[in-house]
């Protein structure tokens, strides 16, 4: 079996990412509900890799019924085309980054960042607001709106037994105009991601942080760098 996959914690693992599928890939996350949900999907080359490693954590990627675009930008939204074809999944994403996603806007989307051409698909359920829950076979992720990076990023929540762990994609900017990003907006979200009180952060490119002290740390660390400790 090719493929390599890490354990996050129950029923989760990080499965793409620059070390396991492609260095423009932000990381990404499968999670065994009964349903299988991807949280993200990276840049797109890196899509087959990230099937193999899908499959090395014993899971059934040509199963997947949920894809969660936690923002608009291609680096986790860049394999979506490829993805819905592969496997008919669900669509999911904040209304306020739909219709970049929908239109494949260069500048908000950053594809124009990347030199990647990206391919616009439809988002089956639109966000709205606060957020709302996804309740599969097996067990709930909660999506909550965490505007900031760009005005519809979301973050994800699963509660276990083993614990709380808190997928946020990109809590540490970067911030751009184009992207219309709001950094009094990303405060306020920060602060709402410390009072879900994590036993695990599964961030979008600096790694997975273990224990709650670990979680608050890099939050916390991310506040300061931006002026507010």
């Amino acid at each position: 079996m090719t493929g390599r996959a890490e354990r996050v914690g129950d029923a989760a693992f990080l499965v793409g990412g620059p070390d396991l599928s492609d260095d423009r890939d932000c990381l990404v996350y499968a999670v065994d509900l009964g349903d299988l949900v991807l949280i993200d999907c990276g840049c797109g080359p890196g899509w087959p890799a990230i099937r193999d490693n899908i499959r090395a954590a014993g899971l059934d990627g040509s199963r997947l019924h949920t894809l969660v675009l936690t923002h608009a930008h291609v680096d986790h939204i860049g394999a979506a085309s490829r993805v819905i074809d592969e496997t008919g999944c669900h669509v999911v994403a904040h209304e306020l980054d739909v219709p970049a996603i929908e239109v494949a806007d260069p500048a908000r989307t950053a594809a124009d960042w990347y030199g990647i051409n990206l391919v616009p698909v439809a988002v089956d359920r639109p966000v709205a607001g606060a957020g709302e829950t996804l309740r599969f076979a097996r067990g709930e992720l909660r999506l909550l709106h965490a505007p900031g990076h760009t005005p519809g990023s979301m973050v994800a929540v699963l509660d276990s037994a083993a614990g709380r762990i808190l997928f946020a994609q990109d809590v540490h900017g970067p911030f751009h105009p184009a992207f219309g990003s709001d950094v009094a907006r990303w405060r306020r979200s920060m602060q709402l991601l410390l009072e879900l009180d994590a036993d695990v952060l599964a961030e979008g490119h600096f790694g997975v942080f273990r224990g709650p002290e670990a979680v608050r740390r890099f939050l916390e660390g991310q506040l300061a760098a931006h002026g507010e400790g």
